[in-house]
């Protein structure tokens, strides 16, 4: 505990060192100062993790240096120790920012109780900063992988978007990054510091979105056994990112505009109006115009929602992207599973380059995490991608490949993965007609595959 440092402040010098003496014993970093100006100076000029004030002082009162060490540094706890234990004044030092107070005469066991809850409140605060800081580095624009056009646009636009209070709407298909935007436009906005909550709408049952959204009290409806903060609530103050938008019924609908609208919802069975402050980044991958039309999509909500649309461009779209995505997800998955790989072959690239990465770029981090799982070099070639992507690549280039590295049974065993590849593509799959193109036995095909795809 001696990296925890406590500064004692009291007039009183025999309470001053009777204090600091038994603290020193408990293995605590202890300071002391006789007035509180002094106090005051020298947490102006030192690192201090606690202090524990006397209330009445000649100079400055306990309250007086509760008020200044917040002014220099809010998250450094302050516990006062006062000889008046009125109800009264312990409220008050309460209300001004004191952690805890003591009265006196001091009891060293519940001083030291509150020097630990004091010291957890320490080390909650500085991980909870660090997590902050890591969130703000990691989603911010700048860590956004992007060298294309398209995405240099979005760019532009989230990052203009982030410091008003409008409505946004994500569009784009599944897999483009869609809360990863939701995210840095959080962390860009003044709101970083508040909550940032997600609701996935299509993972939602029909009967629980207005629960989850709004809550519920205890009793409200069979299962209520307890009353319920909604989305809605635990964003006050932050940012509610609805995914999947398109996928919220009709009747909710008219609830979430009015929470839009107006700023207010209500708990399910309650009477209470609340009053929120939340800003709304919405995303969806489908086409709203025609839901509209269709009547399955409330023109009012839409209207409400699209303040400022970003529209996501599919990866297949921005091939710019694809080897700087690569690289970074090769770092990535490398460094998590412990693995020596540091690059994609040109024939692996070039694979990746032909192919239309139906699923995004959530698609190709899938594929670069399992090749960096597979490969037993430092290198990922075609055999480490899947066989739907490493067909793709020409079969001259793959020749050169396959003459070019050594082991003949590996070299062989990649060829045969590719013919396979080829035939079972042709064939649609079908493993008879596919085996009858190699001119092998339905059942070496399949001794083959097993063998291949483990």
């Amino acid at each position: 505990m001696s990296e925890f440092s406590i500064l004692i402040v009291d007039d009183e010098a025999a309470q001053r060192a009777s204090i600091a003496g038994f603290l020193r014993k408990q293995g605590f970093d202890t300071r002391e100062a006789a007035s509180g100006s002094e106090a005051v100076t020298y947490i102006r000029d030192h690192h201090v993790d606690l202090v524990l004030t006397d209330f009445r002082m000649p100079d400055l009162t306990g309250k007086d240096v509760l008020r200044e060490v917040r002014q220099i540094n809010p998250d450094i706890p302050v516990v006062v120790i006062t000889a008046f234990g009125s109800i009264e004044t312990a409220v008050d030092i309460m209300k001004s920012g004191a952690f805890d107070y003591l009265q006196k005469p001091v009891e060293l066991e519940e001083l030291l109780l509150i020097i630990q809850r004091a010291r957890e409140h320490f080390l909650l605060v500085s991980e909870n900063r660090l997590l902050r800081e890591q969130l703000a580095e990691r989603y911010s624009f700048a860590n956004i992988v992007s060298q294309s056009g398209p995405m240099e646009q979005v760019l532009n636009t989230a990052g203009r978007v982030a410091a008003s209070k409008a409505s946004v709407l994500v569009r784009g298909e599944s897999g483009t990054g869609k809360e990863l935007i939701a995210r840095a436009i959080h962390m860009a906005s003044d709101r970083k510091d508040r909550p940032f909550v997600v609701v996935n709408c299509a993972a939602l049952p029909e009967t629980l979105f207005e629960s989850e959204l709004f809550g519920h009290e205890k009793g409200s409806f069979t299962g209520a056994d307890r009353q319920r903060i909604g989305k809605f609530e635990q964003a006050n103050g932050g940012t509610l990112f609805i995914d999947e938008v398109g996928d919220i019924p009709l009747l909710i609908q008219v609830k979430l505009l009015r929470a839009l609208q107006f700023g207010q919802i209500e708990r399910i069975g309650g009477s209470e109006t609340l009053q929120l402050d939340v800003r709304i980044v919405a995303a969806t991958n489908r086409d709203l115009e025609a839901m509209i039309a269709e009547g399955g999509f409330r023109e009012d909500l839409y209207y409400r929602l699209n303040v400022v649309t970003i529209p996501l461009p599919a990866l297949r779209s921005r091939r710019e992207d694809i080897a700087p995505l690569v690289q970074e997800f090769i770092v990535k998955y490398a460094e998590i599973n412990g693995k020596g790989v540091r690059s994609l072959s040109h024939e692996a690239m070039d694979a990746l380059m032909r192919y239309d990465f139906p699923g995004n770029v959530r698609e190709l981090e899938n594929i670069i995490q399992r090749a960096v799982v597979l490969t037993r070099d430092d290198t990922i070639t075609t055999r480490d991608l899947p066989p739907n992507i490493s067909a793709t690549v020409h079969p001259s280039t793959e020749n050169h490949e396959l003459l070019e590295l050594g082991n003949l049974n590996e070299r062989v065993e990649s060829l045969e993965r590719i013919l396979i590849d080829k035939a079972l593509e042709k064939s649609g799959g079908n493993q008879v007609r596919a085996a009858d193109i190699l001119g092998i036995s339905e059942r070496t095909l399949r001794y083959k595959l097993a063998k291949y795809r483990g």
